[in-house]
């Protein structure tokens, strides 16, 4: 009897064990679901906001390329100074997003809020300054960047065209932040669809009605930009008057918004620089080189922000966990965040790769311009599911406000690119024969350098403690 009353006691214990771990286990899987959700609930509107820029170029490519190839290989250089000096203060979004969500996980909504409006202060500023400065030295630019000839005329023309709407793009940047922060993004998503839907309707307007060739692509993308600007700029301010913060710009809360963002603009600086030096090495290829790089570059810039949306999402969740010192969820939500942004990368890599094969024929008529999209978009194709994991762990990072970290990694990494790219273009460029080849090498050289170390660096980071405090 007593015996069997062990026995029985004994697998009651197992059967309550059992239960214990089927619940547990339950719990992590409704747990890893409800993060997956959250994730997905941030991420998809964020996406719209992310694609608003890159859209307006990528509507650009695609009329102009039919004007001809000069106007496109200028619209490439054109634009990669317009997407460089916007993307140089991508800090407005990324350091308002962290401090406010920092806040809000603290339950200091005022002051987060606060944070916000100074930062909009700030982008007012620093974009009247970048738009004067950028439209005075266009044509400069646009020389140093490899700009002659006919090609010259027409990347300053749309520069000159398009850069005074740099304000109404970075108050874009400094109210997503805010909207970001409070996790209240799909108004975001509104504003980039309807500034979308804006900008190509006044692209097929001045360019294919009125005739205005590229200075038409830039006034149309110019519109846009403010006419999103002051669809989000509104309802911020609303919102931060309903909570009693002033509008007045704060001269100490403005220097400590860009004290904040300065380690992340010098990241992001190398990280343009890097990409500077791409399109100059495209350019000393060939205006075929160049015009076939536009159109990959384009394109790629419009999906990376479906990964980098992952990542800010993951910098939203995360900045609300360690304002709360929450380091468990933290870190939970670092490795949900990773996961989730190699199967986006995955998914959008295949994505992009078939597309490839055809998306020449939007770009230009030119069969030789046609074959080079195809072969750069194959290419960068393979590596969207490193570029996605890399991405999210950016996020992370960010929303942690380890700012000064990614900003002497990048600086390092864009340093040893910058380098190798150089000697590829002298030595290694001249010994490969044709287009195709040296395409296929330029996008490989991009991915496994300057991709790649980001990606090292970033997973380092990420299996430290360091970030975390």
């Amino acid at each position: 009897m007593g015996r069997e009353r062990d026995e029985r006691a004994e697998e009651a214990e197992q059967n309550g064990r059992a239960e214990r771990t089927e619940l547990a286990e339950g719990a992590g899987r409704d747990e890893g679901a409800g993060t997956a959700r959250k994730l997905a609930a941030l991420a998809i509107p964020t996406f719209g906001q992310l694609i608003a820029e890159p859209t307006f170029i990528l509507i650009d490519t695609a009329i102009v390329g039919h004007i001809g190839d000069a106007s496109l290989a200028g619209l490439s250089i054109g634009s990669t100074i317009i997407l460089t000096a916007v993307g140089l203060c991508i800090f407005l979004a990324y350091s308002t997003t962290a401090q406010v969500a920092h806040l809000l996980g603290a339950g200091r909504r005022r002051e987060g809020l606060q944070a916000g409006i100074d930062g909009l202060w700030l982008a007012l500023l620093i974009g009247a300054v970048l738009g004067v400065g950028l439209f005075a030295f266009a044509e400069p630019l646009c020389y140093a960047l490899g700009g002659r000839g006919a090609v010259l005329d027409q990347a300053v023309t749309y520069t000159r065209a398009v850069v005074l709407g740099t304000p109404g793009m970075l108050l874009v940047y400094a109210a997503n932040g805010i909207f970001r922060g409070l996790q209240k993004v799909r108004i975001t998503l509104i504003a980039a669809v309807s500034g979308a839907v804006v900008n190509t309707l006044l692209e097929v307007l001045f360019v294919l009605v009125f005739g205005w060739g590229i200075a038409g692509s830039g006034a149309a993308t110019l519109i846009a930009q403010w006419f999103m600007g002051l669809f989000l700029v509104v309802p911020a301010v609303l919102w931060a008057r309903a909570d009693g913060v002033t509008l007045r710009p704060q001269l100490a809360g403005i220097m400590a918004a860009g004290g904040d963002g300065l380690p992340l603009f010098i990241r992001t600086l190398a990280i343009r620089a890097a990409m500077v030096m791409t399109v100059a090495s495209a350019a000393r290829m060939g205006t075929h080189v160049l015009a076939g790089f536009q159109a990959v570059n384009s394109s790629w810039n419009f999906a990376m922000n479906m990964l980098d949306s992952v990542g800010i999402a993951g910098q939203t969740l995360v900045g609300a966990a360690l304002g709360a010192r929450d380091w468990k969820r933290a870190r939970a939500l670092t490795r949900s965040t990773g996961r989730a942004g190699a199967v986006v990368g995955l998914g959008v890599g295949v994505a992009f790769a078939v597309v490839g094969l055809a998306a020449g024929h939007f770009f230009s008529p030119n069969p030789e311009i046609q074959l080079l999209t195809a072969v750069g978009m194959i290419t960068m194709g393979v590596f969207f599911p490193l570029q996605g994991w890399m991405m999210a762990l950016d996020g992370i990072l960010i929303g942690a406000r380890d700012f000064r970290y990614l900003a002497a990694t990048c600086t390092l990494t864009a340093v040893v690119y910058i380098a190798a790219l150089g000697g590829l273009v002298a030595f290694g460029i001249p010994l490969i024969p044709g287009d195709v080849a040296r395409t296929a090498v330029l996008w490989l050289a991009f991915n496994v350098v300057l991709m790649g170390g980001r990606g090292l660096s970033n997973g380092l980071r990420a299996r430290s403690d360091t970030w975390m405090r």
